[in-house]
């Protein structure tokens, strides 16, 4: 039988890209945690336990898939978890004290949050401001915005709300997915075709690239710019309307450091800083490599929650570094 034959120097090249090594480490660290996890505990590795790391993490999941392409354009965007926490309390409010139809609502929470990213992608293109202050400002507006709405935390028990929370897809088993979950993977998937096979996914890369050489492309960068924040905030409120899902509630304290922990999960994913590399599917790992901390924290019983964010903040310093010494290797190598 004869072996399938390969392209002399194909390996070699795909190791040479910075983007598939950084996404590669991150895969082989969730496969060495996975099995680090089930040698240490009894029923780790049973399907459920990594579907509730979706389950678990639908929320940030969404989050994440709009701020991966805020940061290939090489921006920020520090907005997001005041954000969701506006989605969820002024959903809320809207169900259980104005006496409106879910589906009313979350259309209204998903046109604010795209409206609100879009103006402050206008004010970062147009008046040239740096969007960590401006991302920071809208942190500020969104997250006292919630607080106007109510300081109390509001359920939901609105029949149609707290069914769709309750919705299980089975999986075969015994193992299931929830609905917030099953939306997370298809923003995912919609993510990573808008990025890879659109005009608007390439003016997205070519931004992060040079902005100068994207505009002398002809490529429509102050329109993309403006775009990419427009769907980072439709992405946030998407997320704070799966996290009514998740928590039956909306309170102005929702999603308080989700912005940071959106950013740990696209770096950790392969995602440069600078801008003008990534994949979707290195994000998505990024969100399991953070959701398999959590998990390990729980299964052991005996650590603090807080180890979670020391292993967070040691895992995305790591990831900094490693892109470093690979796009200065990979800049050596063009250069030589």
């Amino acid at each position: 039988m004869s072996a399938v034959p390969v392209r002399a120097g194909w390996l070699p090249r795909l190791w040479r890209d910075p983007r598939h090594v950084s996404l590669a480490v991150t895969v082989a660290l969730f496969v060495a945690m996975s099995v680090a996890g089930g040698v240490l505990y009894d029923g780790f590795l049973s399907p459920q336990v990594f579907l509730n790391l979706l389950i678990d993490n639908a929320f940030l999941l969404i989050v994440a898939v709009g701020m991966t392409f805020v940061i290939l354009t090489g921006g920020i965007d520090l907005s997001v978890g005041a954000v969701v926490a506006f989605s969820t309390v002024l959903l809320a409010s809207l169900v259980q004290h104005h006496g409106w139809h879910p589906l009313a609502a979350i259309a209204l929470v998903l046109a604010l949050g795209t409206a609100f990213g879009a103006a402050m992608g206008v004010m970062i293109q147009r008046y040239r401001l740096p969007p960590f202050v401006v991302t920071l400002a809208g942190m500020f507006l969104a997250r006292g915005a919630a607080t106007l709405v109510s300081v109390e935390s509001i359920g939901i028990d609105h029949a149609f709300h707290v069914a769709l929370a309750n919705l299980r897809i089975p999986l075969g088993g015994g193992a299931s997915l929830s609905f917030g979950a099953l939306v997370a993977l298809l923003v995912v998937a919609g993510g990573a075709v808008l990025a890879g096979m659109t005009r608007f996914g390439r003016a997205v890369y070519a931004i992060g690239g040079s902005e100068q050489s994207a505009a002398l492309m002809g490529l429509p960068v102050a329109a993309t710019l403006v775009r990419v924040y427009a769907l980072s905030g439709f992405c946030s409120a998407l997320a704070g309307v799966v996290y009514t899902f998740y928590m039956l509630s909306g309170y102005s304290l929702h999603g308080n450091g989700l912005e940071l922990d959106a950013i740990a999960a696209v770096v950790i994913g392969g995602t440069l800083l600078a801008g003008g590399s990534g994949y979707m599917l290195g994000t998505l790992v990024g969100v399991l490599v953070l959701g398999l901390i959590q998990t390990l924290i729980v299964f052991d019983g005996s650590l603090s929650s807080w180890w979670t964010r020391i292993a967070i903040g040691a895992l995305l310093l790591v990831f900094c570094v490693l892109q470093r010494l690979l796009l200065r290797t990979s800049q050596r190598r063009q250069a030589g």
